[in-house]
């Protein structure tokens, strides 16, 4: 009995004790930031100078350029200025990336990792490099994996390499890199309620005009002033032509000057707060290009600053939003 005793008793305390180890909560804390080395000492400062960005892939390599203006462009974009929060996002990553643990220093196993030489064909890995005005390199890392998160208090870690040393390391930080220039730039072009929307004029190429115009009623849906006669229309398409701004986006984009394709026509668009925009159109094959601007106020100013100098290639379906024919907006046309 003693020794059953003394065993249920050994029992009961180690399960006690477990107790206490599951119940305790976890007090293990990464190791602070400056208990690891920066990747790039004294970075910040010397950003003032970088001119250009590049993002190298086995297929292909994204730049970015710093204009005259101090923006970031895209030239593979007509020069387009890239997200600032984006090309901030990198050269920050860059200044407060840590290396916290040495990995590989092993050609063979830098596949492994993402950190191989990213020029080689079906390469995973990329090089980031910030020059300055000369092409000289401000900072130059070669990015691999990223190491997945797995505790909400744990900080991003990625492989890294330098492109001159063998030797890989994981590092501490966010450092995203996309190679594609259409997620660098800000692809919305306006976003303006229907209700705006009070009278449209279409002139297309080789055609007459169609005048639409909302009745004096607030909540009035656009009709067909002009011509006096047409086929019994159909709403919801005549409300297309309302939501012709609404959450507009483009696919591409090129110089204003450089617009291409066959001219198509143009239209104006009356909206509420003395506000008007001019689209003209043109189209290649199945892509339809605009270029718009603005009269009136402070809103056309910003509208403006915006879209001035540029040409957009918008989704085709706003053809019959912009420059819709009578036919388009007849009941049979949504049959």
């Amino acid at each position: 009995m003693k020794r059953r005793n003394l065993i249920l008793l050994g029992g009961a305390a180690a399960a006690t004790t477990g107790a206490v180890i599951l119940l305790t909560p976890d007090r293990t804390e990464p190791p602070p930031n400056s208990a690891s080395p920066l990747a790039f000492p004294g970075l910040a400062p010397r950003l003032a100078d970088a001119a250009r960005i590049e993002v190298v892939r086995h297929d292909g390599t994204l730049v970015l350029r710093r204009a005259a203006s101090g923006a970031w462009v895209l030239p593979a974009r007509a020069d387009h200025p890239a997200r600032p929060e984006r090309v901030r996002e990198v050269l920050v990553g860059l200044t407060e990336l840590r290396l916290i643990e040495p990995r590989t220093a092993n050609p063979e196993m830098l596949e492994r990792l993402g950190v191989e030489d990213p020029t080689r064909p079906g390469a995973t890995s990329a090089l980031l490099r910030v020059l300055d005005a000369n092409g000289a390199p401000i900072a130059e890392l070669i990015v691999g994996r990223r190491r997945m998160r797995v505790q909400g208090n744990v900080p991003e870690s990625v492989h890294v390499r330098r492109p001159n040393e063998a030797q890989a390391w994981l590092a501490e930080g966010r450092l995203p890199l996309d190679a594609d220039p259409s997620l660098w730039i800000d692809r919305d072009i306006a976003n303006i309620p229907r209700d705006r929307i009070r009278a449209a004029e279409i002139r297309r190429a080789g055609e007459g005009t169609l005048v639409l115009r909302r009745g004096r009623e607030l909540e009035a849906p656009l009709a067909v002033v002009e011509p006096a006669e047409t086929p019994e229309l159909d709403e919801i398409s005549l409300d297309e032509v309302a939501r012709g701004f609404e959450f507009l986006t483009f696919l591409e984009v090129r110089a204003a000057a450089d617009m291409p394709g066959e001219w198509l026509g143009e239209a104006d668009f009356e909206l509420t707060d003395n506000l008007r925009i001019a689209i003209a159109a043109r189209k290649e094959g199945e892509e339809l290009w605009v270029r718009l601007s603005a009269t009136g106020d402070a809103e056309a100013e910003r509208l403006n600053a915006r879209w001035r100098g540029w040409a957009y290639q918008v989704g085709q379906w706003k053809e019959k939003a912009f420059l819709p024919r009578i036919e388009d907006l007849a009941k049979q046309a949504r049959n």
